[in-house]
């Protein structure tokens, strides 16, 4: 491609088409370019015809047929995530696909073998991947300050009662697919994604008027590797900080705006020994282990440019990374590969909870 922006067609002009994907790419004019939209309503195409200067269309297929286009953002409903993308792939089109991609491990393996057939690139909107509050926290963790990491808790909790398309699972809704996917997505980076991890998966229907589940409580678990405790609720009317992590030398906790961390420095910690004897005070009375630790602490606080929003900074910084990918073959910081490991967690998930998910 050229130095010239990248020509876009966005399919599906609801929540994330137009709200997300077509309001940061009108900010980003040396790089995208609108070219077109698909979407069925006619008010719609409307619309983004006099919001972006575009091209409307009400099918994809007539989109793709009459538009020169170098991207397609599949912004379309969860359920046709996969085979609109597949499709795309296989008629030669680059490819960002909201999330969730897919619904299986095996249906992300025919994407990325229909993206490695065409030479196409398939790429995933994962925007939580740069959230700055789960940027930061990789830092403190990567630093070595809390020692070895024992347990990073989640926690995406409210109290709502839904009655939308995504709270059907024929729509491949439900708050693991819905929500789960930012989570989900970080925690496997901060486990590891070169192993599998264990899974143990609770899942309930709360409030929602659908047939998927609206709470989800997901551990994962692997030798050598952080237990990682997810909680998706709909049903929490005091919901506590989104991020808790514990350490063998001290913790961080905090939310999306704030986060805080202390630890002690083991060099710095009075030298102590097992005593297998009870313990006895310097009066001769039965005593506790008490010891005095100094204590270091730190903290950030979420800043972002000027007049820009926190979902609008995320997605800027995807379709930065994106924009490299395109024109000058840099690696994708988050593969399809990636991705794939997140919709076996998925699955599992669902296997674990016939209840709600019949085989």
């Amino acid at each position: 491609m050229t130095s010239t922006p990248i020509r876009v067609g966005i399919i599906g002009q609801g929540r994330s088409g137009r709200d997300i994907h077509g309001k940061l790419l009108v900010q980003l004019p040396e790089q995208y370019r609108i070219a077109a939209i698909a979407d069925s309503l006619p008010d719609r195409q409307a619309r983004a015809r006099e919001e972006f200067g575009c091209n409307p269309y009400a099918t994809w297929e007539e989109m793709i047929e009459r538009e020169p286009l170098d991207l397609i953002v599949n912004a379309s409903p969860s359920h046709l995530h996969f085979p609109i993308t597949l499709e795309l792939l296989n008629r030669g089109f680059n490819v960002l696909c909201e999330k969730p991609l897919a619904k299986s491990p095996e249906e992300v393996d025919e994407l990325i073998a229909a993206s490695k057939r065409s030479g196409k690139l398939l790429a995933v909107f994962q925007q939580s991947r740069y959230h700055p509050a789960f940027q930061q926290i990789r830092k403190v963790i990567d630093s070595g300050v809390l020692g070895r990491i024992v347990q990073i808790d989640f926690s995406l909790n409210g109290f709502a009662r839904r009655w939308d398309w995504q709270t059907l699972q024929s729509n491949n809704g439900g708050n693991l697919m819905n929500t789960g996917p930012h989570p989900v997505d970080q925690a496997l980076q901060l486990f590891g994604t070169d192993t599998m991890p264990q899974i143990t998966c609770i899942m309930d229907r709360a409030n929602t008027f659908g047939d998927a589940e609206d709470y989800v409580k997901l551990l994962m678990r692997g030798r050598g590797r952080p237990t990682i405790d997810i909680e998706i609720s709909s049903c929490c009317a005091y919901p506590q900080d989104s991020f808790n992590i514990q350490g063998t030398n001290g913790g961080l906790h905090g939310t999306a705006d704030r986060l805080e961390w202390k630890y002690f420095k083991p060099e710095e910690a009075p030298p102590q020994q097992l005593i297998r004897e009870p313990l006895i005070s310097a009066s001769g009375l039965p005593a506790y282990c008490s010891e005095t630790l100094t204590w270091h602490e730190g903290d950030w606080t979420m800043s972002l440019p000027e007049g820009q929003s926190l979902f609008g900074y995320m997605t800027e910084r995807l379709y930065v990374m994106l924009h490299g990918a395109l024109t000058a073959g840099a690696e994708l910081e988050i593969t399809p590969e990636q991705v794939r490991q997140q919709m076996w967690v998925m699955e599992e998930c669902r296997r674990q909870n016939p209840h709600i998910y019949s085989a």
